[in-house]
């Protein structure tokens, strides 16, 4: 993914598919590994975000690239351009996979220039699936979720990033701005009969796929279940159906 632009990863270790990201969306680093552990080959790519990190999960994410696995740092940055440049040469020295900032096109063409060069994907998150129009109204924006996001997913590409982090709802209308090159991440996703949770955008894995997304992020449908393994072989074998 050089200069930060999405391509494909080389496959991880075991049988996995690699289009299925595992949020370790949990808070400690025993539990985290205990769930690694668990799920063995079935899962090749894990999902790191605020909670974990700062609970050792940097350290856990280094220790999984070194088992052979693929790393998804969900940072969401977002600051004054020089932070977060020199926040990007960091992880790329880390060498994960992904990282997120918020779609701020300052910020994105800051974060693009640090990672030129690296195999870094940068993904521009741009409405949280967690938010819907009351919500953005609440804080202060104009815009509707679904025109927020082709704005953002517009700003993103010009910016030379490597994806887009949206709901799977706009994500057929987000590869339409985009192009075929750049990934899509979708979180909110759940299998059918699923519990949505706080998420308000969500939608099943093989319909995900279908819109356009390219990984697919799933947390508690797997990390909660009573077997992690038989959760994410399910959701690959409806990934691939």
């Amino acid at each position: 993914m050089t200069d930060g632009v999405a391509q494909s990863l080389q496959p991880a270790t075991g049988q996995a598919d690699d289009r299925l990201i595992v949020a370790l969306d949990l808070p400690n680093v025993a539990q985290a590994q205990d769930l690694v552990t668990k799920l063995g080959s079935s899962v090749s790519f894990y999902k790191i975000g605020y909670q974990l990190a700062f609970a050792g999960g940097l350290e856990l994410a280094r220790d999984l690239k070194a088992e052979g696995k693929h790393v998804f740092l969900d940072m969401k940055l977002l600051d004054i351009d020089n932070t977060v440049a020199k926040g990007v040469e960091n992880v790329c020295a880390m060498g994960v996979d992904m990282l997120t900032l918020h779609a701020y096109p300052k910020a994105m063409r800051a974060a693009v220039e640090a990672a030129r060069g690296s195999s870094l994907c940068l993904l521009g998150v741009t409405v949280l699936t967690s938010m819907d129009e009351a919500d953005l109204v609440d804080a202060g924006y104009e815009y509707d979720p679904y025109t927020l996001v082709l704005r953002r997913a517009e700003q993103a590409a010009t910016a030379g990033m490597g994806g887009i982090v949206c709901s799977a709802n706009e994500a057929a209308a987000v590869r339409k701005v985009i192009g075929p090159a750049m990934n899509i991440v979708t979180p909110g996703i759940r299998p059918a009969g699923a519990a949505a949770g706080d998420q308000k955008r969500v939608m099943t894995p093989s319909d995900a796929l279908a819109a356009g997304a390219t990984h697919l992020v799933v947390g508690r449908p797997i990390s909660a279940a009573a077997d992690p393994v038989a959760a994410a072989t399910a959701i690959v074998t409806e990934m691939n159906a």
